[in-house]
């Protein structure tokens, strides 16, 4: 089964459905047309509600300094996370305004979480962030690609957010732009959870 998840994955840019699917959005899952559709073309996403309220996974993943974490760790705070790989042009794409977003919302409680699906972990996430300048994003990892399992979108990059209480609020499947009108509406909707 691990070896489905990079044939899956290597779909990365590749977000736009054909055109004769472009209305067959399953029950909870809306087409972004807004700020995707007058943005740079990098930024291609879909949003799915379906999972609304499902709690978050408990998952360990790997911090910067090799030890595990869970979502469980940041209780109390709406977060963020962004699964990505360093080979998803897309995902490379929208890392900048993710870095922003954490440098605006960091400070008020929010915490995003960038979490690495390479299989070499930290040992290609960490060289990614020392290579570019995102100074308000930590280097995650999921080599055993456990969140790309659990959300199963089979896209990279994928980003869930979370309420404060730890539950879903909504999948974003593919880049956004993040300080794009959309993505602050749903950025504020976590933040007064």
């Amino acid at each position: 089964m691990i070896l489905l998840l990079p044939a899956a994955l290597a779909a990365c840019d590749r977000q736009s459905p054909p055109k004769e699917q472009a209305n067959a959005a399953s029950s909870g899952e809306v087409v972004a047309t807004g700020d995707a559709a007058k943005k740079d073309d990098a930024f291609d996403y879909r949003l799915d509600r379906s999972k609304a309220g499902m709690p978050a996974p408990d998952f360990a993943f790997q911090n910067p300094q090799g030890g595990e974490k869970t979502l469980q760790d940041f209780a109390g705070k709406p977060l963020l996370v962004n699964l990505w790989a360093t080979w998803c042009a897309p995902c490379i794409a929208e890392m900048p305004t993710l870095d922003r977003i954490a440098a605006t919302y960091g400070p008020k409680g929010l915490a995003v979480l960038t979490i690495s699906q390479d299989n070499q972990g930290l040992k290609v996430a960490q060289p990614f962030f020392a290579k570019r300048d995102l100074p308000h994003l930590t280097a995650w990892a999921d080599p055993e690609n456990q969140f790309g399992f659990h959300y199963a979108t089979g896209l990279l990059p994928t980003t869930v957010i979370y309420d404060a209480q730890g539950k879903e609020m909504v999948r974003v499947i593919g880049a956004m732009d993040w300080e794009g009108s959309e993505a602050k509406a749903l950025i504020d909707a976590a933040m007064a959870s």
